[in-house]
């Protein structure tokens, strides 16, 4: 998953994947597989190089609390990149998006091979909206219907799993009003 207003920012990302490889880092990775050619094969250790991990909590309004390790997302490079070319996801893997400032937020699956639910989480860390089973690859723009600090992706089926609804609350220190 990609956040759709950074994409002008890709045009710099291969570059700045280059640096990180050339320094021992996540494999350089284009926008877009050249065409005739396979897409790369990203896998969750690639992911480990490229971001840092973090745990998440997710209370949900039945007062359970989930615990999720997350990728942070947290500059215009890493949010551009998201998931992209990953095709497997663990049960408890998620990426948290996180602007530096609360703003609207348009995502979209362009390079993204696995379905994904979204939370679109509100400055104080409250769930504003929750989208569901996400389509792979498709170029569909999906808004955040307010003003978000925050993205967290997880696995498909995950959020109706858990019970994950618009009120449930992020926990994470990135989001410095949450609170369970």
């Amino acid at each position: 998953m990609t956040t759709k207003s950074t994409l002008s920012a890709w045009r710099l990302a291969p570059a700045f994947l280059i640096c990180i490889h050339l320094a021992g880092g996540a494999p350089a990775l284009a926008a877009d597989a050249p065409s005739g050619q396979s897409p790369p094969n990203v896998t969750v250790s690639d992911l480990d190089r490229v971001f840092q991990r973090s745990a998440i909590q997710i209370a949900t309004p039945d007062a359970r609390l989930h615990r999720f390790n997350s990728w942070i997302a947290d500059d215009d490079q890493r949010r551009a990149r998201g998931l992209m070319y990953i095709k497997q996801l663990r049960p408890d893997d998620s990426m948290l998006f996180i602007y530096p400032q609360p703003q609207p937020v348009a995502m979209w699956m362009k390079n993204t091979y696995v379905s994904l639910d979204m939370l679109f989480v509100a400055p104080d860390g409250k769930v504003i909206k929750v989208v569901q089973n996400t389509e792979p690859l498709s170029l569909k723009t999906i808004e955040s219907g307010g003003i978000v600090l925050g993205v967290v992706e997880l696995p498909a089926g995950t959020a109706a799993r858990l019970k994950i609804a618009p009120g449930a609350q992020v926990i994470h220190a990135a989001l410095t009003a949450s609170r369970p």
